[in-house]
């Protein structure tokens, strides 16, 4: 189960804030890195049923509510909207708590590991495996993995990656690694990929190809962006094709927004 401190995470917090909210008949219809965002909880149909489990979760998050504390919200919301649900009531509120949590969290960390002076200080990521009893074989391999951080690596390998991975990425130094023992790999383990078919008893089944040992969904890296900051980004892309002088205009009209 996810556990956290007593300290509102900023970072986390406006990240899950910012999610759209969408309504879905399965967990297919949002996928991978759609989830950076878009919030949904699988067939949650009505648009006030996935506000109310928005606002749920944001409180989780902002307060560091426990999964005991969301599933009485969960019953509430449930009884509210007269929600039939599939599947058991202690699995489905753990997925809903644990996933959303866990994944704005390692968004929340993504976007402070972007700060460039941080990075100048601490240019490596370490991956540590979450310990569990019954590990996946292929994230206890990569525990004291370290790489760059802008390796190619950490795009589809940054956790959590799968239903329940417990698996950090830390940000690390030079005197880190030495500390602990540790060495900057020279080379990244090879990635074999398989083909899954996911959803199947759903109506949006998926064919994906992922990385072994990362399951359908998991595939991607939280990076952490805000709406504003994706927003840019592609305006910034889409400026790419405009024609002179009204490109020169309008990137100088988004920096002048940024002063």
């Amino acid at each position: 189960m996810a556990e956290y401190g007593s300290l509102p995470f900023a970072e986390q917090i406006q990240f899950f804030r910012e999610k759209l909210q969408l309504t879905t008949r399965a967990w297919t219809d949002v996928y991978a890195a759609e989830h950076q965002v878009a919030f949904m909880v699988a067939g949650a149909a009505k648009a006030d049923l996935v506000a109310d489990f928005h606002a749920a979760i944001g409180k989780a998050i902002a307060q560091g509510t426990t999964l005991a504390e969301f599933r009485k919200d969960f019953d509430t919301i449930v009884a509210k909207h007269g929600w039939a649900y599939k599947g058991g009531r202690g699995w489905r509120t753990r997925v809903i708590y644990d996933t959303n949590i866990r994944t704005s969290y390692a968004a929340g960390r993504e976007a402070q590991m972007a700060d460039p002076a941080l990075r100048a200080r601490r240019p490596y990521g370490l991956y540590r495996h979450g310990g569990s009893d019954d590990p996946r074989p292929e994230h206890l391999a990569k525990d004291g993995l370290v790489l760059p951080l802008d390796h190619p690596f950490w795009e589809q390998w940054t956790p959590p990656n799968g239903w329940g991975c417990t698996c950090k990425k830390l940000m690390v130094g030079a005197q880190d690694v030495k500390r602990l023992n540790l060495k900057v790999a020279e080379e990244a383990p090879e990635i074999p990929l398989v083909e899954r078919t996911v959803g199947v008893r759903g109506p949006s089944p998926r064919t994906v190809t992922v990385p072994e040992g990362i399951d359908p969904g998991f595939e991607y890296r939280p990076d952490g962006k805000s709406r504003t900051q994706r927003t840019r980004q592609e305006l910034t892309r889409k400026a790419g094709a405009m024609p002179e002088p009204i490109r020169t205009r309008f990137l100088a009209e988004m920096k002048k927004g940024d002063a």
